[in-house]
Parts: C-alpha cells; structure tokens; sequence
C-alpha cells in the first residue's frame, strides 16, 4: 500500500509543476522540468519522453509522452516505473492559485517491476524529500520524526488499466507475475478519505481487493487511520476492519470465509497447498488482529476447518529469522480422518495388495500401508509451542477422548508432549516426536493404562479377537518419507500386561481335548509379555497366558510393517489342576485381517509322547539288534554292544581265513 501510495505523490507532484508552467513554456519544456524536479525529488532518474500537450477546455489537461522511473542501482537496468504515457486533468481554478484539485490521472500501459534484494533491500523505497525511508523514524538533525511535505491536492479519480507488475523476491527466491491489473482510486480530500478498487488476474482468474483509507492525509504524515479493505476471489473473500498506520501497524478484526483454502492461498501467491480434509480445504476464520513491531496477536479467535470448530488465541514473533508462534486452541470433537492412511491409498480397504514381511509365514499379507510421500517440510517454516484442548479426536485409524497436549516446535522437530490421552477407555501419557532435520522419522515412548484391547487393536491391527484391558508401555522409532517405509523401519521396545480376558475365535479347551479349536471362546485369567521391534517386525519369546485350568506360552512375530503375523502359542493343561499336562502348540499365520490358526501336532508329540517316543525307538532299535545278530550269527557277551560283537565276530573270521592259507 505504501510503495503505491508513493508513486502516486510522484505522479501528483508532477502534476503540479506542469499545471504551474502550462502558461509559460512549451510542453516539451514542460515535461522537461517536470522530470529534473521528480528526479531531485526521489533520487531517481525520471525521464519524460515524447510530445507532451495540452488542453484548456471543458477541463485543463496535460498528456505527456512515456515516462519512466529508473530502478536502483542494485536492481537492475529495468526501470521500476515505466508508462506509455499520462493523462492528468485539473479545474481550470488552479491557474488563479489555492489548491490544486485533479479531476483525474490515468497511466497507460504502466509496467511496475519490484524487487527485494537477499539482504531486506526493496527498490521502490524512494528517497522523497520530506520522507524518511522505511526502518528510519528520524530525521538526520533533529531527532523529530521525519514527515511528508504536504500537498495542496486533491484527487477526484486516478484510473490505472491493464497495468503489468513483476515483484522478484531474492530471499526466497520467487518471482510474481500478474498482467491486467486494474486499479481505481477516488480521493476528492487531501485529509480525507479515499476509496480504492483493484483488480489482479493471477492466471486469468479475477482477484478484486477493494477498500477505504479514512484519513489519507494522516495517514501519509505517519499517522494512523481508519481502514476497511476486502479481498473477493471465486474461492472466498476476507476482510479487514479497524485501524492502520505506515509504521506499519494494524488493529482490527480480521474476517474470511474460504470455499477453497488451496486455491484462495494460490490466487493470491501464497498456494497452492495440500490440505488434508479436516485441517481446513474450506475455512472460517473471525478474530482481534493486532500487529505492531513485527509481532502479530490475534485474540477471541473461532477458527472452522471443514467441520472442525477451534476457539482460541496465537501470538507472533516475526523480529527472528524464524517466526515464532505461541498457540492456544480449545475445540470440541475433532474430525481428523483425513490424516490416516486411507485418505492416502493405504490403511483399512486400500493401498498396496500383496505386500509380505521379512520372514513370511506364508500366506499373503492383507492391504499394506500407504507409500503416498508425507511433505514433512512446513515443520521447519516456524518455531514455537502449541496448546490443544479436544474434548476428542477422531484420526480414523484411532479414536481418542479428551486430549490435552503441548507441542514444542524448534527447527524442524516437533515434540508432542501428551499429558492427557483418554483413549479405548483408559490413559495414555507421553510423548511423540516427528525429526525433519535429516530426513523425516517419528518416535516417541509412551505408558497406557487401561486401554481396551478389543477396541484398540480393531483400530490398530484389525484384529478383534481379544477382550481385555491392558497396562503398558513402549518406546519406538521409525524412519522414511511415507506411512509405508516408517512401518516397516520400527525398532524399539516395550511390555504390556492384562487382567481377566476373552479369546475369540476358537475354544481352547475343545483344541487341548479333541484337536479342533474352531469357533467358541477362551476365558484366561492374566497375560503379560515383553517385546522388541527391528526392521518393522515385532518379536517375542515370553508370552504368558493363565487360565484356570491351563496355561500358555508364546514366542515369534509380527510383521508391523508386512501386517502379517508368524507365531507359536502353546497351550498346555493343568493335571488334577497342579501339574503339566497335555500341551498341544498352536501356529498363527498370516495377515491381520484373516490369520490361520492350526495345531502344530509334530510339536505336540514332541511335547506330551516325549518318553512314549523314546521307549518307542529303545523297542525299535532293540528289534533290529536281534534280526542283526540272527543274520550275522553273532552271540553278544553279557554287556556288549552290537557293534562290539560284530567286530570280534569278523576279527575272528579273518583270523581263521589267515590260518587256512598256511595249512
């Protein structure tokens, strides 16, 4: 606002050494001093080429040739002002003396080109006598601040059409390009208000920002007024209405209502964006908005994305390389499905079929993970802490109660620290991190208690066959860019432990005394096991199972990555309720969703006909000694072995051949 403000004072001052000379030089002459006093003026060369005329009736008029307003020197050749020429109307009143009131102004195939250099330099600050450029409030001798040399001038209409503008940032290293800009002001009162309409056409799309400035003389002296200015796209509007100065500071209430958050940020510059549904593809917004001194409040703020309702209050430091933001937010039941893996290709009913774990069991594994990439990036655009109060959170995946959390954001590495997870009826404290500084990986170590296994682990492996509640905890890290590769790089540790429970899907007491296990319940009294995870699979060998009458053990893995299962479970009953008895393993393989469950009956001969088996082989090899030693004709000594008496049995033999030969 202040770089067009300024051009305009230019173009005004202009004005007024033309209208003052129309009388006594040619116009050539004319536009000559016009552009040695804009130049003296500004600091910059300005230059007015071509004939310049002029009017006298039904308005006093000056048309110029092409103007232009060279760049600074550090920004190039390209001028930063350049038109095909001027058109300035003014009441004939202005030949007679007092103020001079422009009727209109127009420019004519104006091109601006702006340009910030990487050190904060921006070459439309304009050394304009009376005007201290931007970043200096004084003036070089007197301490007072500096201040604009006022004008006698009214302006009825300034009218800019198809104008073209470039602004290159260096610092970022974008460029802007938008042609067919319009732009209409009305400013009949030097102290008074001014309305303004312009018109951008990002991509052929029409932006139209509108507005009043209350008090513009004020306003340029340094002083602050009354604003109001809206932006209108086919996306959605926002809107402003409060206060405003130069320095610059603001202080009003912000307003928007975005039908596309993605390509209203796009329309003006600042898209596109990759929104996940929740998190605000449309958006509300209303709050008090304070900025001044490089820090912006925002205050009594509701903010809606998609169907989401967040109330609270942000601060924000831009004085640092990084803004830093302070974040408060209170909502009620968060929809936040768009984050899980589905909405992605993976998860639950899509992504990758067929995908099998290191050290397959055997049968395919159920849909994989999503290998969509996860932008990660905007972790490292701010620094800062976040607050989030949620009366529950939905994630589609995992289904949370009340959530009170502080997030800590510094460089690239976000710490959610979870000081209360209602979640599958019990507790979760802890902490999550997401590390972006080299590459995205995720981690954290957390301690739940009471959680529902049932609910739980129908969410999480798709798996509902347990009833019980659960005490546990775990400490992770996984590594990659996408849901997929994070999965299968998990490493860690972990325990957990339960009360009195329900198996479903097969009856262990029809398993143990008829080998059939299918359909039916199993009701035990406690389970406990510790794990470690590596490469995306989770292994353990210390499962324990009691159960009133039995009792099982555990060992082997799953495939958190593959989601696939390869495990042996053993259960074994109790004899007369005390002793080991009959134990008959159990194999589970495959994926999550559908795992087969068979005896392993060679491992449970193994295990209960383990002294049968040996008396068995003893009556065996006993059997064939005998049959050996009839064919052989060999007649053991009490105590000797059957290869012993094979041995002095042919020893014997040789010996008697041998004799024979010296007979």
């Amino acid at each position: 606002m202040r770089w067009l403000i300024r051009l305009f004072m230019i173009v005004l001052a202009a004005a007024v050494l033309v209208v003052a000379a129309v009388f006594f030089l040619p116009g050539e002459r004319i536009a000559g001093i016009a552009a040695d006093q804009l130049s003296r003026m500004t600091g910059r060369q300005v230059t007015m080429s071509g004939e310049t005329t002029i009017s006298f009736w039904p308005i006093l008029g000056v048309s110029t040739g092409a103007v232009t307003v060279a760049n600074a020197d550090w920004a190039g050749e390209t001028p930063m002002f350049q038109a095909q020429s001027l058109k300035i109307g003014v009441e004939p009143q202005a030949l007679f003396g007092g103020d001079i009131r422009i009727t209109g102004l127009e420019a004519v195939g104006p091109q601006i080109n702006l340009r910030r250099a990487s050190d904060g330099r921006v070459n439309w600050e304009l050394n304009v006598e009376g005007v201290a450029p931007s970043g200096q409030g004084q003036s070089d001798g007197g301490g007072a601040p500096a201040r604009s040399n006022r004008l006698s001038l009214t302006l009825d209409r300034a009218l800019i059409e198809n104008a073209s503008l470039v602004y290159v940032d260096d610092v970022d290293g974008t460029t802007v390009r938008q042609s067919g800009v319009d732009f209409d002001l009305r400013w009949p009162d030097y102290d008074g208000a001014a309305d303004f309409d312009l018109t951008l056409r990002p991509g052929g799309e029409v932006v139209e920002i509108s507005g009043t400035l209350d008090r513009v003389g004020h306003f340029i002296d340094g002083g602050v007024s009354d604003v109001q200015a809206q932006i209108t796209t086919k996306a959605g509007t926002a809107s402003f209405a409060g206060r405003a100065g130069a320095a610059p500071e603001v202080a009003g209430k912000l307003t928007a209502d975005l039908e596309s958050t993605s390509e209203f940020m796009t329309l003006i510059g600042q898209g596109p964006m990759d929104i996940p549904e929740g998190l605000g593809r449309a958006a509300t917004l209303k709050t008090d908005l304070t900025f001044k001194d490089d820090r912006l409040s925002l205050r009594n703020t509701a903010l809606g994305l998609d169907a989401n309702r967040l109330t609270g209050a942000a601060d924000v430091d831009l004085s640092e390389d990084r803004p830093r933001l302070n974040v408060q937010l209170n909502a009620g039941a968060l929809d936040l499905t768009g984050l899980s893996a589905d909405d992605a290709g993976g998860g639950k009913g899509s992504g990758n079929r067929g995908a099998t774990g290191n050290g397959g069991s055997g049968g395919a594994a159920d849909d994989g993970w999503s290998r969509a990439p996860i932008n990660a990036s905007g972790l490292g655009a701010v620094n800062g802490e976040f607050a989030l109060v949620a009366d529950s959170i939905d994630l589609g995946d995992f289904k949370l109660g009340t959530v009170r959390t502080l997030a800590t954001l510094d460089r690239s590495r976000l710490v959610f620290g979870l000081r209360e997870v209602r979640a599958y009826d019990g507790l979760i404290t802890g902490q999550f991190v997401m590390n972006n500084r080299s590459g995205l990986s995720v981690g954290g170590d957390m301690i739940a208690t009471g959680i529902n296994l049932k609910t739980f682990l129908d969410d999480a492996m798709d798996i509902s066959r347990f009833e019980a509640k659960a005490d546990g905890e775990v400490d992770f890290l996984g590594v990659g860019e996408s849901v997929h590769a994070i999965m299968n790089s998990l490493s860690g540790g972990g325990a957990f432990k339960t009360g009195r429970g329900v198996i479903s899907g097969f009856d262990l007491d029809r398993l143990m005394r008829s080998g059939s296990g299918t359909g039916g319940t199993t009701v035990f009294d406690t389970l406990s096991a510790t794990f470690t995870m590596d490469e995306g699979n989770l292994f353990n060998d210390d499962l324990a199972l009691k159960l009133p009458q039995a009792s099982a053990a555990g060992e082997g893995r799953v495939g958190l990555g593959a989601r696939d299962i390869d495990y042996l479970f053993t259960p074994r009953l109790l004899d007369g309720g005390s002793r080991d008895g009959l134990a008959i393993p159990v194999k589970i393989r495959g994926p999550w969703a559908n795992p087969k469950i068979t005896p392993d009956l060679e491992a449970a001969i193994d295990l209960n006909f383990k002294e049968e088996k040996k008396e068995l082989e003893r009556q065996a090899r006993d059997e064939i000694e005998r049959e050996v030693e009839k064919q052989l004709g060999i007649e053991r000594q009490e105590g000797q072995s059957l290869e012993d008496a094979a041995k002095d049995a042919l020893e014997d033999e040789l010996e008697r051949g041998l004799l024979k030969l010296f007979d």
